[in-house]
């Protein structure tokens, strides 16, 4: 998960409130129940010491929410009376929750956002190709290759003449899937999607498949469903694109524990991973991390941390922050804190399962051992 579109948040003094709200539930009533959750959040927030203008804030954000039908959540950031940053959530959160603390509540967003998979749809045919980028905001048109339209059908004859022109069409075809081919390496480079899925006839995906670099080619999958011309049915190539969405994103994490666990080093090769609260603190402040890792339940993600207003300022004692230049330092928790440190050096940071995540729930890969 890219940290960077948290910045703004980071960029502005607390303490804030954050909200996490369902609304993948559409009923009836859930233009009241939406009055219902704001006065609820707004009662929560103030018990928990948050000041008026910041309460009206997250009352009339919650509210606003209505009856949407765009996403599984929203979370919601305010301080100051300003609601900051509003993303929406791919996974639903469990229950609506509401916190106040001088850090914003960032974690569970790694968890119900995952990764923000960007995937190149190439819909292919003998003549070229159009390009669809899909990605957590939706599906848009992002443009085409159109290669030569002549000749593109064979004749059934025997004529020596009719198979001279065949011989041409086979060339045509072959050189318009090496058009489309680099076309779509370019429209790759240029958009840094995640995966490429080919779409079309069997022949004329697994042409341009051949065609490609073979970088490219580690990325690419094809599908059967759907295709260029109006009117295709989309419904099978939509679960394709689930499909190898969901194991793109398990290959993921499967590579990065694997580095995880080669990185820290337990046989005798260098420490190119942290585990544990005081480790990742030091590397935080070390700028050493690469991409933070958070098991949801484990423990050490709500362990307490001190810190100053700037990312820097991140102790695993009280006594430690007024040697990094802060004399008032705040409590907060260990997996906030390092999420804000983490952004704002351009880190990462990935949710991964719990039986083979770090020792405590927290670990990290480190730019350098």
């Amino acid at each position: 998960m890219d940290l960077a579109y948290l910045n703004p948040l980071f960029a502005r003094p607390g303490p804030w409130a954050s909200v996490y709200a369902d609304t993948s539930r559409h009923t009836e009533s859930t233009a009241n129940d939406r009055r219902v959750e704001a006065q609820a959040a707004v009662r929560t927030l103030a018990a928990q010491g948050a000041d008026e203008p910041t309460c009206r804030a997250v009352g009339a954000a919650v509210e606003a929410l209505g009856d949407q039908h765009t996403a599984a959540g929203r979370a919601i950031f305010a301080t100051g009376g300003e609601v900051v940053l509003d993303p929406p959530l791919l996974s639903p959160p469990a229950g609506d929750q509401v916190h106040w603390g001088v850090l914003p509540r960032v974690a569970p967003l790694v968890e119900l956002n995952g990764e923000d998979l960007v995937c190149l749809v190439a819909y292919i045919d003998r003549k070229g190709a159009d390009f669809e980028l899909r990605g957590p905001s939706g599906a848009r048109f992002s443009g085409e290759i159109a290669g030569q339209d002549w000749p593109l059908h064979r004749t059934p004859t025997g004529d020596w003449s009719e198979r001279h022109f065949q011989t041409k069409v086979e060339n045509t075809w072959k050189e318009n899937a090496g058009l489309t081919a680099q076309a779509l390496a370019a429209h790759h480079e240029e958009t840094r999607a995640d995966l490429v899925i080919l779409v079309g006839g069997e022949r004329e995906r697994r042409a341009v498949y051949d065609a490609l670099p073979q970088q490219l080619r580690e990325r690419a999958v094809e599908s059967g469903h759907g295709g260029r011309a109006a009117g295709a049915d989309t419904r099978l190539l939509d679960e394709d694109v689930q499909r190898a969405m969901a194991a793109y994103e398990q290959g993921r994490v499967a590579a990065d524990l694997e580095r995880f666990e080669a990185g820290r080093g337990r046989h005798g090769g260098p420490q190119a991973a942290a585990e544990g609260v005081p480790a990742l603190v030091e590397a935080a402040r070390e700028h050493r991390i690469a991409e933070l890792l958070l098991e949801p339940t484990g423990p050490d993600l709500h362990r307490t941390v001190w810190v100053g207003p700037d990312p820097d300022q991140l102790a695993v004692r009280r006594s430690d922050v007024p040697y990094l230049g802060e004399r008032r330092p705040e409590p907060a928790r260990a997996d906030d804190a390092l999420l804000r440190s983490a952004a704002a050096t351009g880190a990462e940071a990935l949710a991964v399962p719990a039986p083979n995540g770090p020792a405590g729930g927290l670990g990290a890969l480190l730019r350098w051992a």
